[in-house]
């Protein structure tokens, strides 16, 4: 009789394909059992490689979870810096064109499955790893925050905006585009379309409220005109 073991549950594969099958069950799992509840043990059978697979790997659950936070923020960031490469720069209707933008953030960014482990990871592991989730804060949002705040400020310089500080305005787009959407997600709720729009909607236009541009439609603004508030 053949008993089938992990380390043949699949085909013959190299270094990288089981590493990232490592990192992919390892996050399916510590996002289901918390890192507490998980093993090393799971995490082998959910990839399919043995556990000594693992610990050549990783050494420890303790790594492999540090290696799974920085795995799916580098995957996170890569879609996030997709979609900046998208802010319109030169808008033909601003609110039309940051509403636009900000759907693409919800659905390629927050919505998607990295996105999802991610936030899970967060919520359920960060007062256990503070150290490691003050380097994520740096190395994931950090960056996006820096990324999405100039691209504000080229607006103001335009004088599509009039902002004091665009660091602030892009924390604050990130966090209306996103806070109605954060306690359905917690709970596993699918986000339709309709509801990424609306929520979309609402959130760019309190945005503008605060940091449209208060020239009027027929005014010239020469270059740099209604930049950055001293």
């Amino acid at each position: 009789m053949n008993v089938m073991t992990a380390t043949d549950s699949f085909p013959t594969r190299g270094h990288a394909a089981k590493r990232l099958s490592i990192l992919e069950a390892g996050a399916r799992v510590f996002c289901r059992e918390g890192y507490a509840g998980a093993n090393i043990d799971m995490i082998s059978a959910e990839a399919g490689v043995s556990r000594q697979t693992v610990y050549n790997h990783y050494g420890d659950k303790d790594k492999l979870f540090a290696a799974v936070v920085t795995e799916v923020t580098r995957r996170c960031n890569a879609r996030s810096f997709e979609v900046l490469a998208t802010f319109p720069d030169q808008p033909d209707n601003l609110e039309k064109d940051l509403v636009a933008f900000a759907i693409r953030l919800t659905q390629n960014c927050l919505c998607d499955e990295d996105g999802k482990y991610l936030r899970k990871l967060i919520q359920g592991e960060g007062e256990r790893h503070p150290q490691l989730f003050a380097s994520w804060r740096i190395d994931g949002p950090g960056k996006v925050w820096s990324a999405l705040a100039a691209r504000f400020a080229r607006l103001a310089y335009a004088g599509h905006l009039d902002l004091d500080d665009p660091d602030i305005a892009a924390r604050q787009f990130l966090a209306l585009v996103n806070t109605e959407l954060q306690i359905p997600m917690l709970f596993g709720e699918k986000l339709e379309n309709k509801r990424l729009q609306k929520t979309a909607a609402c959130a760019v236009r309190t945005f503008l409220r605060a940091y449209g541009s208060k020239r009027s439609d027929d005014q010239e603004i020469p270059p740099g005109g209604n930049a950055l508030r001293a």
